[in-house]
């Protein structure tokens, strides 16, 4: 996800690898904090792989490097974005990590395909805790703990599937729309 982070990023613009780190850490924000051990190796990655370009920046010094995204890294981007894995549908953070770009692509038909993905895994039942194979609801659960994370789940599992109906059904637009935003997400 790391990866697809930098090509979404970068996809928006070229940028420097300070101003990547600092976005990307914004994206995945306290549940995976980004380390440099991690960030520069994707990024080396990348560019071996000719998915982007370092270029020397020359207001700031000779260690400093703006990343720009290359043609084939656009292509890569694009072609992660129309067909996740698996697991980035079903893991939570994977999943905001593909929906964080899933503007880039350019057919609404293909955003939506993806979006409908996502709806399929949210309307299996699950849990965190089952009897054998049947998922335990949080009124089975005698914890209040576990109740907790299975009432929290279903809320936000809950929430995520309106507004996957809203956006499938027509009911709120996805091409060119930018809506302001009172308060940042917490």
């Amino acid at each position: 996800m790391l990866e697809l982070a930098i090509l979404g990023f970068l996809a928006e613009g070229s940028l420097p690898g300070h101003e990547l780190r600092r976005r990307v850490s914004q994206l995945t924000g306290y549940t995976r904090p980004v380390s440099d051990g991690s960030l520069y190796p994707a990024i080396s990655r990348l560019a071996k792989a000719g998915l982007l370009e370092r270029c020397a920046d020359p207001g700031a010094g000779a260690a400093r490097y703006v990343l720009s995204l290359t043609d084939a890294g656009r292509t890569e981007l694009l072609n992660r974005l129309r067909k996740p894995a698996d697991h980035e549908i079903t893991d939570f953070t994977r999943f905001f990590t593909v929906l964080a770009f899933l503007s880039h692509l350019p057919d609404v038909s293909e955003q939506h395909a993806v979006l409908r993905r996502r709806l399929e895994f949210l309307e299996e039942p699950a849990s965190f805790f089952y009897d054998g194979d049947r998922p335990l609801r949080a009124e089975e659960v005698p914890d209040p703990y576990r109740r907790g994370m299975l009432l929290t789940a279903r809320a936000i599992s809950s929430a995520e599937r309106a507004w996957l109906h809203r956006v499938l059904d027509g009911g709120e637009p996805t091409e060119n729309a930018s809506f302001p935003l009172d308060e940042p997400a917490s």
